[in-house]
């Protein structure tokens, strides 16, 4: 039986965002976090692997998006050893300066480059729908398309028939239910379950668990960003506070409507 495999990325905390005075925002100050949809991977992987897929191991890969490697450094432990308290077996993090601050093409031909030089295999590979920071939602499938795998995308539920995936996607106003041969790739909504907090016991023991830093140096194929990110500006929003009186509560509707439609924002 095949293991498993879950995405992790230790993204931006969009929560500790900040601007600087020239407009732009402040990267440097903004911490990192397990991006928060990966939880709901780490917990399908665990599930997957109880219900179907006993005795497999669950991997994690993580690529360190955001530098400097080496000030962030603890923040992308962190993040990766919530994985490993969650139920991950053993985790591998691609920590280099060259590739910071990094891109979905290169996050995706990282992961491919740590499968390959571990001679990691696994039956099924878990990723969130998208990453708080960017929420581009491309890394599983340009891995997908690197394996020549199949690949499903805003699944919320999953199931497993013998060597058969079958999934429950979210596609606008309906849900479809698609079938895909194993190996296969899926990224997961946060409708697919609710995380559970690890024990104390899991926290504890997740420090034991095997955490591999791998170099640019160490894999091959890797493509380097052609450009970088230098700066984010912060759009500043302007209120026109206007305030709309009337006698009556029909007059300051209509007062309403008559600006609404002068804006353009609403057809007469």
């Amino acid at each position: 039986m095949g293991d498993i495999v879950v995405l992790l990325k230790p993204a931006l905390n969009p929560e500790m965002i900040r601007g600087t005075p020239e407009g732009s925002v402040d990267f440097d100050y903004m911490p990192l976090k397990l991006s928060d949809i990966d939880r709901n991977a780490v917990e399908e992987a665990v599930r997957i692997r109880d219900q179907y897929l006993k005795g497999s191991k669950i991997y994690s890969i993580s690529v360190a998006t955001w530098g400097p490697v080496a000030k962030r450094d603890k923040d992308i432990k962190m993040a990766v050893q919530e994985g490993l308290a969650k139920g991950v077996d053993e985790a591998y993090i691609v920590e280099d300066d060259l590739i910071t601050p990094g891109d979905q093409v290169t996050t995706a031909s990282a992961i491919v480059a740590v499968l390959r030089k571990f001679n990691i295999k696994p039956d099924i590979i878990l990723a969130g729908e998208a990453t708080i920071d960017g929420f581009s939602g491309q890394v599983a499938g340009r891995v997908a398309a690197k394996l020549d795998l199949p690949y499903v995308s805003f699944a919320r539920k999953i199931d497993i028939k013998g060597n058969t995936l079958v999934a429950e996607r979210d596609v606008e106003d309906y849900v479809e239910v698609v079938e895909a041969p194993l190996p296969a790739v899926v990224s997961v909504t946060r409708e697919i379950n609710s995380p559970r907090p690890p024990t104390l016991i899991q926290i504890r023991m997740a420090s034991r668990k095997p955490q591999h830093v791998v170099k640019l140096s160490d894999l091959s194929d890797v493509v380097t960003p052609k450009k970088k990110l230098s700066a984010a500006r912060v759009l500043a929003v302007k209120r026109k506070q206007v305030m709309i009186e009337g006698k009556t509560l029909e007059e300051t509707a209509d007062k309403l409507i008559d600006a609404l439609v002068s804006e353009g924002v609403i057809k007469a």
